[in-house]
């Protein structure tokens, strides 16, 4: 059986609570939410209310009706983005972001529409907040970053990030991507104006999920204009949200298992799952060193997730993943991680082909880990 520490792409296994969910619902009440009055349809708009409802607990919304569902992060993250930025609008990002946001942001930037800033991180994967403050021009408008790095695992001063976008009347856009449902987050309190998070991820919920909160202070277009199951005379997309930025039939089994995902996060708690997952990272970066291995970023464990990134002078990482993988069974993510400015910076570009990461999710043990280091020291030493 596969050992699976690939939980920063994906979790896995989810719940059993989340596959029973999803397989009751689907037997017995998947209509189409507000398509229609009768009760299988009435049973999916009352799924959907109970997966926004768990989600703005969790992640601390003002309103139930400003989470609006997506099809994952990315989903968020360009509606976020392309329904904010207005012509002659000056971004701010940093270097260790996703093509989630840097794709978008590039994109608009080479088309003319946005001016771009890119602030680079330090050595070990943090923002000095002086360096975004002093980004800021007349006009910004926008500020988006990661929470936590997807591949360095190095999480960011955003409530000091987030209170200096607001003094300065622009908007906060956060990519929650590695972090909901491991560190606390509430939006309200943090100043985050935007909060994009996928629900496949440590929310233990299926792919194709996701949402993205839209706080008071910010204006959208909409990203895509359709269906709404009600307002049918409208003849654009109606304002309210969250219809407004949910045109078309949502994935309502998969939002069902979203919110079962949600309720056993909540059952163990953020800071046991946490807690869990950087023991691990701690054993596993303790026996890289070992080996000799590379370990990138930092181990300060109050500013980091589990994830860990390291390289090998023995091999490249495409090679170490392919090996991993067929010869021992133990899932791991080669490469470069969809965050090609973080391993330019880090030097990972040419001389290893990427980094080897390793990201240890809630049912992963010592053993899992373990068992990686053996077949690693098998491979490099």
């Amino acid at each position: 059986m596969t050992i699976y520490l690939d939980n920063a792409a994906t979790s896995f296994p989810k719940p059993e609570s989340v596959y029973r969910a999803m397989d009751a619902f689907a037997r017995s009440s998947l209509g189409n939410p507000g398509r229609s009055g009768h009760q299988m349809a009435q049973a999916s708009e009352a799924a959907l209310n109970d997966c926004r409802h768990r989600l703005n607990i969790l992640l601390g919304g003002l309103e139930v009706d400003r989470w609006a569902f997506t099809l994952n992060c990315t989903d968020a993250l360009n509606m976020a983005i392309k329904g904010t930025l207005r012509d002659g609008d000056h971004v701010i990002t940093t270097d260790l972001e996703h093509n989630s946001v840097s794709r978008p942001l590039r994109a608009m930037e080479l088309a003319g529409v946005i001016t771009l800033s890119r602030v680079r991180a330090s050595r070990d994967g943090s923002v000095d907040p002086d360096d975004v403050r002093a980004a800021f021009t007349p006009r910004t408008r926008l500020v988006t970053m990661t929470h936590a790095s997807n591949v360095l695992g190095t999480v960011q001063p955003i409530e000091i990030l987030a209170r200096m976008t607001r003094e300065r009347d622009a908007i906060f856009l956060l990519d929650a991507a590695q972090t909901a449902g491991v560190l606390p987050i509430h939006a309200e309190q943090m100043m985050i104006d935007l909060l994009a998070v996928p629900g496949h991820k440590s929310l233990m919920g299926p792919t194709g999920t996701g949402a993205l909160y839209v706080g008071s202070r910010a204006v959208l277009r909409p990203w895509r204009e359709g269906g709404t199951g009600g307002d049918s005379f409208s003849e654009t997309q109606p304002t309210k949200y969250p219809f407004f930025l949910e045109g078309g039939t949502p994935n309502v089994i998969g939002l069902v298992g979203l919110a079962a995902g949600i309720a056993w996060v909540q059952e163990q708690g953020l800071e046991r799952i946490h807690h869990h997952e950087l023991g691990l990272a701690r054993r596993l970066w303790e026996g890289l060193d070992k080996l000799d291995c590379t370990v990138l970023g930092h181990r300060d464990t109050t500013r980091r997730v589990a994830t860990v990134s390291f390289t090998s002078d023995r091999e490249t990482a495409p090679n170490l993943g392919m090996i991993l993988d067929t010869s021992f069974e133990i899932a791991i993510r080669p490469g470069f991680h969809c965050a090609p400015y973080i391993h330019v910076a880090q030097g990972t570009r040419v001389t290893s082909e990427g980094a080897v990461r390793v990201s240890p999710g809630p049912f992963n043990t010592e053993a899992d880990i373990d068992a990686l280091l053996d077949a690693l020291s098998q491979v490099v030493s």
